[in-house]
């Protein structure tokens, strides 16, 4: 993960030495761009809002742990990733993972995609559950392989684009990795998943964005 700036190093050692005027500081600097993040996901200010403010209680609850070897920002928007899919999963909503290959850097992935069949949203608890099952095995396989290969560029690279949400151009800039080498990464990465849970024999009903040529 790349490592945190010296504005965000003093900006985190101000909030843990409680300066009255660093947490506003943290969320002048990140609230808009949190905001953006989840609000063009679920559609309503109120709750973008609600997240965001769950994002920043989070990391101020974890930050006697954050150890300070990855980038600030990158940590907020992880936590605040994981906030999103809290609040999609108890709206009854999964995270949708796109796994056409096609690329398109200007398109983030969308954990709240609107454009899934009325019939794939409205599926059981237990068909949500063998879904959950089998990302989870897939997912894990992957990411056992590439550490073993210790592809941490690729791995870093992964987390900004299927974690954080962000689009092709903005990860290249942050790893500065070319947007090609960004493209390849994710086609290889969702090529691997399709064929992952395509061998796991489910029924197609399943995934039937898995089929779909």
């Amino acid at each position: 993960m790349p490592p945190p700036s010296r504005a965000e190093k003093s900006l985190i050692d101000r909030i843990r030495r409680g300066e009255a005027d660093a947490w506003g500081d943290l969320i002048e600097r990140y609230e808009g761009r949190l905001l953006a993040f989840v609000e063009g996901r679920v559609g309503r200010r109120t709750a973008a809002e609600d997240i965001v403010q769950e994002t920043f209680l989070g990391f101020l609850t974890s930050l006697p742990n954050y150890d300070g070897k990855r980038s600030l920002e990158s940590y907020l928007f992880s936590i605040c990733a994981y906030k999103l899919t809290d609040h999609l999963r108890r709206e009854g909503r999964r995270p949708a993972v796109p796994f056409s290959v096609r690329d398109d850097s200007t398109i983030p992935w969308d954990p709240a995609s609107t454009a899934r069949a009325a019939s794939s949203i409205a599926r059981s608890v237990e068909r949500r559950g063998i879904e959950e099952r089998a990302l989870v095995e897939a997912l894990q396989h992957q990411v056992t392989r590439i550490r073993e290969r210790r592809e941490w560029t690729k791995l870093e690279c992964l987390e900004l684009l299927f974690v954080a949400g962000w689009a092709n151009k903005d990860v290249a800039a942050e790893l500065r990795l070319s947007e090609q080498q960004v493209a390849n990464f994710k086609f290889d990465f969702l090529a691997n998943l399709r064929r992952l849970i395509r061998n796991q024999g489910l029924s197609p009903d399943v995934f039937p964005e898995l089929y779909e040529e």
